[in-house]
This record gives structure tokens, C-alpha cells and sequence, in this order.
């Protein structure tokens, strides 16, 4: 499987696929699968076939003819690429040489110059009786282009079921097909099988060189079914077993024990909650103890909606390590939720947090701070304080990545907004810790699916907050289609403008900043795609600066300011500061405020655009509003109608607030390669044929297999093939998601 494919194909062919899909090896084309098959009947000569039959029939085409049908009249072959987006007929008849066939293919004017008279072919569909003519209802039609094809070729080529791959104009189909079949007419019978023996008969799998056969060469369904679902185990398994292998890494690593300390910093900071904790907030609270408890690191993923309550979760697992003598590092993805925060920190905890200065509580500790932009005499304290230990909790930006940054005992790491942030990332922050590894939480306020939480973040225990806290407010969603009703986008402002008299604020969140069209940039800087599923847009999405240009007049009377990512970061505090302080009434930002702005006299969020961000996205931005008591109003603008599948995420999201059936939703409708961070651009990619939507059982099966084999032989040395593909998944592009868990 790791011979090279100029061996079986020559080395002008192994160039072209090495080159386009970036396939070297026989393995790589073999694991190349088909995304679909093209059902056949079986071959069939001409006086055999019968009515009701689905069958292919190899002949020669007699005679041509099309015509459009709205006018009846006849297409020549040389004007056939005139009538291409026309209603039209083309028949062709076709014979054995005894026999007549015919074949009707609408809207196909282009088979006039493929199918001349005296091309040999291979035609397939129903047979059916027109009067006293044989006709192929549904046709389809492969040109057999060489005079000199065997029988043995027509035969493959005429199986019942085609495999269609994944081409490019470069490499088509029927080439990685031919190619396919040398490769496996070359092949021993017994191939080294990653797939245990044993676990090939308990889960009633095919080998790996029966599945090759029936996945590219299958004769019936059946064979479809039964090799997809043995590759589809395969890769659940071989991702499972580098997620196990993982855990066992960390499960073997040493920890300072962190146990809950009573009648200290905790304890005086749950007595001075100015609200109960949930239940779930309390369960979670103690799977986090417990495992501070433990002397190897915890590694729990803290997944929950917008508002339920994460950031007291992880300051209380914060104050316990606090307790027993160690420091936290809180890891935030952007400055602003960083300064955010740090804020947010500050004030929970109140005189908690004001060690050594005057009216400082007893068990105090100290916060510090530390990002870019910070100046050298700030940036010098902040570094000092956690090198020396005297800030308990250091929050901060990838600034704590440097090496210049030290901890006098660092024992927890939380990470915010987990898929921000890489494994090597975290290794970096957890190597600051000396010996001993520090306990990992990291957290996401995107809902995850339970397979692709398995599947993503299968190194991780995963808690779940699915209540919001008492006092939360309902959001109301709709949808405003602003070029089908431009009313209803002039009563959106109308809107705005009412729930300011109200004494309320209000965002309005826009794709870009600014740019020109040309150059049209996003908050990292980076160039915005103008295309949406490869078509290109009406317009690039609208701006900050466009949005705030045209309100000037609308909301002329109000105090109306812009933020986003590339404001300076003093300016940008500022604003967000003025913002949270009730002095500015309509807030035009990026989704710089996506994450983390918490101001609870917010009711409103306008999303101009909104079809151009994902799901996900919109559920989490919206989030932004109705926090405090106040009913939240979230109105998602688009320039598309009806009817559109864009125009239908936008209903979805409108329709519910459950961020756990969205991230489904999202799933369902984007590619799975792009929600798990891997490019499907005709590379080799993580998940070809295992959906961690639809294939939960397979996923759980897997889990099982690859925990019991790495739980006695972690180094896979009693599996070496397994070993040796498990190898391959770790050097290669096809677990690059893993890398971002």
C-alpha cells in the first residue's frame, strides 16, 4: 500500500495525480472513494432485452436529431451551443447492426456532436415501448472512445454500478477509475489490515481487500453498503485511537493535587454570590473539584450557551487552586475579551481581588493583566506579579505564550473560546508550569453536538450547562428581508430608535470593517471572500463604515460610535467602556463583540448581512442582548428572498434559541470537513465517508475498540498496521483539526 503509483501507472500519470490530489502512494488512490455510483442495468444484447428492464446496451448510433421545443425547429450540430440554455429533445437511435434502440435526452443539445452517427457507445435506462419502437426511458451514455476496447473493458465499463470520483477538469473520472482498477488487479490478496482480526468478525466487517474491491468495483448495493461501513468504522477508529492515545499521555502525567480548601477564598466568595448557582453550574462545580483533587491534570472541556453561567464555573476552579497556594492563567482569544474579562473578574470578586491594598479582604488575591498592547512599565508588573506569584489570577492574551513569561506555580490554565486556540498553544502555556503539569479547563459558547464532541474533542471530559440563570431574559429573533421589504428595515430603525427612548443601547453588527471593495479585509486583517458556494456575491458584505455612513442621517440624534479589531487598543477600550457605561446609545462593530461584552442594558442587535455569517455565529452574537431584565431583540437583515437556502438558515435561527439543535442545523448544512477545520480541496482529508451526525453508533463502537486496545498496549505494538495508519493520520493534513482542539 505504500508502493509508488509510478510503479503501476508510469510516471507521467503518478505526476498528474500527485499534482492535482496530491495522491502518491496505492494506498492514497485506493482510500481516493468514490462520492457516488452511476446505477446501471446489466449488459444486455439488443434481442434480449425486455420491457420494464433496467438495462445497458452497447451499441452504434444510427441516427441524430434535436430540436428546440418551444419552436419545434430543428438544431444543426454547429449551433448546438446556442441552445444549451433552451428546452430541448435530442434522439438518437441506435443498433446492433439487427436491432433498433432509441433514446430521448432532454435538454442535452450538446450530444449532437458526441453522439454522430457511427459512434460507438454504451447506453442505459428502462426499456420501455413507444408504439412498435424499443425506447430508454431516462438514458444515460458513455462514448466508448477507442475502437480497439476489449470486451473485458466494455464489460467494466458497463457493470451496474460506475463509480464516479471526486475529479478535476485535470484528472476526470474515468481516468482514477482505469487508474483504480490497474491498482487493484495488481494487488496481493492478503494486504496488511489496520483493522484488527478479531475486531473485523465482533463487528461483522469486511477486510480491507474484500472493501477495496466492492467499494470501487461493487456489483450490488449491498456491496456499496457493506465496504462504506467498514471505512467508515475505520476512520472513527483510527481518530479514536489518537484521541485515547492522548488521554493515556495525560492520564500519565504528574499533577500537583489542587483539593477544595474550606473556610478560605472560595468559601468567601460563593458566601458573597449575589444569586444561587444552578444546578448544573453546582454538578459541573463538582466534576471540576474532583478533578483538581486528582495528581494528574485535568483536561475537561466546559461547553454551555451564551449566559449560562461558564465564567463563575471556572473562576470558582480558579479560586480553589488560589486556595492551595497555586495561580491560574485565564487564556482569552482577543484583547478586547481579555480587558473584558479582567473586568468581569474584577468586579465578582470585589474586595476578593484587592490583596494588600486598603479594605482588601482577608483571603484576598490579586488579578493581574497582561496583553500587547499594554505599556512597559504596566507590561513590567503584570510579569513580575505572576513570576513572583503575588497575582493569583493572571488573565491575559497569546502575550502569555512568550517565553519571557514566567509563573511561580502555575496550576491551572483556562482556555476561552477553546477553538481558538492549537494544542501546541496550550503546551505552551502548560510547560510554564515546571515538573508538574497544570489542570487544563477549556471553554466554548458554541453548542456541541454529543458525536462531534466525541469525535473533536474525544481528549477531553466534556461538562455540559444547558440552564440559563435565573433572570435571564427571553430573545425575540426575526427576520428582516430588507430588498423584498425595504418597510420592514426602515421599522427596524424605527425600532432602534424606540427602544433608545426606552433608555436602552443597541448593537448593529456588520461582516467588515471598512476596506475598499477591492480589498475588502476582515478582523485579522485577512481578505474577505466575496463568493458563496463558489458564486460570486451581488456586492461585497456591507461595512462598518458603510452602515454607520447611512444611519448618520437616520440616527442623527443619538450618540452612535464604531468599534472593531483594528481600532487601537486603547481606543477600543474606551469605546467598549463607554459603552457599558450607558454613553453611547447604537454601538456599529464587527463581531469584535461576538464574545464576551457583557452589558445588560443592551436589548437590541441589528445584524446587517446576516446571511453571510454562519449559524453558529448568528446564535452566538445575539447572545450579546437581553442580559439583563430587559426582553432581547435580535433582527437578522438580508438582501435575499425567500426561498433561498441562506434565507432558510436565517429562519432556523430565528425560529429557536436552542444553540444545541443550531449547531446541529449548522452541521447539516455546511461540509463536515470545514466545521472540524480540515480544507476538502481534493487533498487528503479527515472524514471521507464516516459522518459524525449520522453515524453515531459507528463512532461509539469505535470509541469502545480503541479505548480496550490502547488501555493494554498504548504504543500499538500488537497492531502494527493500525500502528503504521494511525502514524500516517498524525504527519498528514488529515487530522489538522485535531491540531485546533
Amino acid at each position: 500500500m505504500e508502493r509508488k503509483l509510478r510503479d503501476f501507472l508510469g510516471a507521467k500519470t503518478a505526476k498528474t495525480f500527485a499534482e492535482v490530489l496530491g495522491i502518491e502512494t496505492v494506498g492514497e488512490l485506493l482510500r481516493h472513494y468514490p462520492r457516488r455510483y452511476l446505477k446501471k442495468g446489466e449488459l444486455t444484447p439488443f434481442d434480449e432485452l425486455e420491457v420494464g428492464d433496467q438495462a445497458t446496451v452497447n451499441g452504434r448510433v444510427k441516427k441524430v436529431t434535436a430540436r428546440a421545443l418551444d419552436t419545434k425547429l430543428e438544431i444543426k450540430p454547429e449551433d448546438a451551443h446556442k441552445f444549451r440554455k433552451r428546452r430541448t429533445i435530442t434522439k438518437v437511435v441506435v443498433t446492433d447492426g439487427r436491432n433498433d434502440l432509441e433514446a430521448a435526452f432532454f435538454n442535452q443539445p450538446w450530444l449532437l456532436t458526441k453522439l454522430t452517427p457511427g459512434t460507438s457507445a454504451l447506453f442505459w435506462g428502462e426499456v420501455t415501448m413507444f408504439r412498435t419502437t424499443m425506447q430508454l426511458k431516462n438514458p444515460g451514455t458513455e462514448v466508448l472512445d477507442s475502437e480497439d476496447l476489449t470486451e473485458a473493458e466494455i464489460e467494466r465499463r458497463a457493470r451496474p454500478f460506475r463509480p464516479l470520483y471526486p475529479a478535476t477538469s485535470k484528472l476526470s473520472t474515468a481516468t482514477i477509475e482505469r487508474s483504480v482498477k490497474i491498482v487493484l488487479d495488481s494487488l496481493d490478496d492478503r494486504i496488511d489490515d489496520p483493522v484488527p482480526d478479531l475486531i473485523l468478525r465482533n463487528e461483522k466487517l469486511l477486510g480491507l481487500r474484500d472493501a477495496l474491491q466492492k467499494v470501487h468495483l461493487p456489483d450490488t448495493e449491498k456491496d456499496i453498503h457493506d465496504a462504506q461501513q467498514r471505512f467508515r468504522f475505520e476512520e472513527a477508529l483510527v481518530m479514536q485511537t489518537i484521541l485515547a492515545q492522548r488521554r493515556a499521555v495525560t492520564d500519565a502525567l504528574n499533577a500537583v493535587p489542587r483539593p477544595r480548601v474550606q473556610g478560605r477564598l472560595l468559601d468567601d466568595f460563593d458566601k458573597r454570590l449575589p444569586f444561587e448557582l444552578t444546578e448544573g453550574q453546582a454538578e459541573v462545580g463538582e466534576e471540576v473539584f474532583a478533578d483538581l483533587a486528582r495528581p494528574h491534570p485535568m483536561h475537561r472541556l466546559l461547553q454551555g450557551e451564551v449566559g449560562s453561567g461558564k465564567t463563575v464555573v471556572a473562576l470558582r476552579a480558579m479560586l480553589s487552586v488560589v486556595d492551595n497556594g497555586g495561580q491560574a492563567a485565564l487564556l482569552a482569544p482577543t484583547e478586547v475579551l481579555a480587558v473584558q474579562h479582567h473586568k468581569t473578574l474584577t468586579k465578582m470578586l470585589g474586595e476578593l481581588a484587592e490583596q494588600g491594598m486598603l479594605g482588601g479582604a482577608e483571603h484576598a488575591t490579586k488579578i493581574g493583566l497582561l496583553t500587547g498592547s499594554l505599556n512597559a512599565a504596566a507590561r513590567r508588573t503584570a510579569m513580575l506579579d505572576a513570576a513572583s506569584g503575588a497575582a493569583g489570577i493572571v488573565v491575559g492574551t497569546h502575550a502569555l505564550l512568550e517565553d519571557k513569561v514566567q509563573f511561580a506555580d502555575l496550576g491551572l490554565v483556562v482556555v476561552d473560546e477553546q477553538h481558538r486556540f492549537g494544542v501546541e498553544q496550550r503546551a505552551a502555556l502548560s510547560a510554564k508550569s515546571g515538573e508538574n503539569t497544570p489542570h487544563v479547563l477549556v471553554m466554548t459558547a458554541t453548542p456541541i453536538p454529543r458525536t462531534v464532541a466525541m469525535t473533536v474533542f474525544g481528549d477531553l471530559a466534556v461538562s455540559t450547562l444547558t440552564q440559563l440563570p435565573a433572570g435571564r431574559s427571553p430573545i425575540q429573533s426575526s427576520v428582516v428581508p430588507a430588498k423584498e421589504r425595504p418597510d420592514w428595515l426602515q421599522r427596524a430603525w424605527a425600532r432602534v430608535r424606540e427602544e433608545v427612548g426606552k433608555g436602552h443601547q443597541v448593537y448593529v453588527v456588520c461582516p467588515r470593517i471598512g476596506d475598499d471593495v477591492k480589498n475588502a479585509k476582515d478582523e485579522e486583517g485577512e481578505l474577505l471572500e466575496t463568493d458563496e458556494g463558489g458564486k460570486k456575491q451581488a456586492r461585497p458584505p456591507i461595512s462598518v463604515m458603510q452602515v454607520s455612513e447611512a444611519l448618520a442621517e437616520i440616527l442623527h440624534d443619538l450618540r452612535v460610535e464604531i468599534l472593531h479589531g483594528r481600532l487601537p487598543a486603547d481606543e477600543k477600550d474606551a469605546v467598549m467602556s463607554r459603552f457599558a457605561a450607558g454613553d453611547v446609545d447604537v454601538l456599529i462593530a464587527t463581531t469584535v463583540i461576538e464574545v464576551g461584552v457583557d452589558v445588560p442594558n443592551a436589548s437590541t442587535m441589528v445584524i446587517m448581512d446576516a446571511d453571510r455569517f454562519g449559524i453558529s455565529q448568528l446564535h452566538q452574537l445575539r447572545g450579546r442582548v437581553g442580559r439583563g431584565k430587559v426582553p432581547g431583540l435580535c433582527l437578522l437583515v438580508t438582501d435575499l428572498w425567500a426561498g433561498s437556502k441562506s434565507y432558510g438558515r436565517l429562519e432556523a435561527v430565528a425560529s429557536t434559541t436552542d444553540g444545541f439543535e443550531l449547531s446541529r442545523i449548522d452541521l447539516e448544512t455546511r461540509r463536515e470537513g470545514d466545521v472540524l477545520g480540515v480544507a476538502q480541496s481534493g487533498r487528503r482529508s479527515s472524514l471521507k465517508l464516516l459522518s459524525v451526525l449520522r453515524d453515531e453508533d459507528v463512532i461509539l463502537a469505535a470509541r469502545h475498540v480503541a479505548n480496550s486496545i490502547v488501555s493494554v498496549d498504548a504504543e500499538l505494538a500488537e497492531y502494527p498496521a493500525l500502528r503504521a495508519v494511525v502514524r500516517d493520520a498524525l504527519e498528514s493534513e488529515t487530522t489538522e483539526y485535531l491540531e485546533k482542539t
